[in-house]
């Protein structure tokens, strides 16, 4: 009687068990509906572990049929239409700790009427698509090989382009100095011009003076060389009338020493 009870227990509460695989570093889906047209919204929660008798051992996540109520964490999702009674729950991210025994339990009115699901999750290492050590097979070769080559195609382009824009910018730098170079010079033969221009000028107004002022200056020139020579000849006298002086002077003082006792 008691394993027959126990037996219309378990179909009542849709209790079943179900393996799922998943791989490290990806998401996994542990699937959990309801009819919802039948129930309406009801209250559902994820637990891991065995399912109790009410509620849910260690829950992660919980909903109210409408909307998530309660989470203990990011990576547990319920990425399902809620509003149709799928109430599957995601688990981002997986890690080899997330393997074990998950339970799904839909609350619905009545004794023994909620559904129970529980799920086997085994989680194994993804594998290692690419590893720096292991040789590299044949199919890849030619690819890896067109790729070096492409780097190193590019690499001499931009290693041309910056040598070609280096020696561009020096040259600019020469044919500017040259520029500058040949403005100075420019500007040199233009002053020295313009000097020599002017000093004509003015010797050419010299020559081109009027009869009247030729004899003026002319006069000057004679008056200034007169006065020279007037100048000297009184220098000259004067010179002579000392000398003259001098001598009668030194005649005096030779009678005088001749007559002394």
């Amino acid at each position: 009687m008691k394993v027959a009870l126990l037996i219309v227990l378990l179909a009542v509460s849709g209790c079943d068990g179900r393996s799922v695989v998943g791989q490290t570093g990806q998401n996994v889906t542990l699937p959990c509906e309801y009819k919802i047209k039948d129930h309406g919204a009801v209250h559902v929660c994820w637990g891991k572990g065995e399912i109790p008798s009410s509620g849910c051992n260690n829950q992660l996540i919980s909903t109210n049929g409408h909307e998530v109520v309660t989470s203990v964490s990011s990576r547990y999702q319920l990425l399902g239409q809620l509003d149709q009674g799928d109430v599957s729950l995601t688990i981002l991210n997986l890690t080899e700790e997330d393997a074990g025994r998950y339970g799904c339990r839909v609350q619905i009115n009545g004794p023994f009427n909620d559904q129970k699901h529980h799920f086997d999750l085994r989680v194994e290492r993804a594998p290692t698509t690419w590893a720096p050590s292991e040789p590299q097979t044949s199919s890849e070769g030619p690819a890896a090989a067109q790729t070096a080559a492409d780097q190193l195609t590019t690499e001499s382009l931009l290693t041309s382009c910056s040598n070609s824009s280096s020696f561009t910018q020096e040259q600019q730098e020469g044919n500017m100095l040259t520029v500058v170079l040949v403005l100075v010079l420019f500007l040199l033969v233009v002053l020295l011009t313009a000097a020599g221009l002017f000093i004509m000028a003015r010797r050419w107004k010299q020559l081109k003076l009027p009869p009247q002022q030729k004899q003026q200056l002319w006069q000057q020139v004679q008056f200034s060389s007169t006065s020279s020579t007037l100048q000297l000849q009184l220098h000259q006298r004067a010179s002579a009338v000392e000398n003259v002086y001098q001598i009668d002077g030194a005649a005096d003082r030779g009678g005088d020493y001749e007559f002394c006792p």
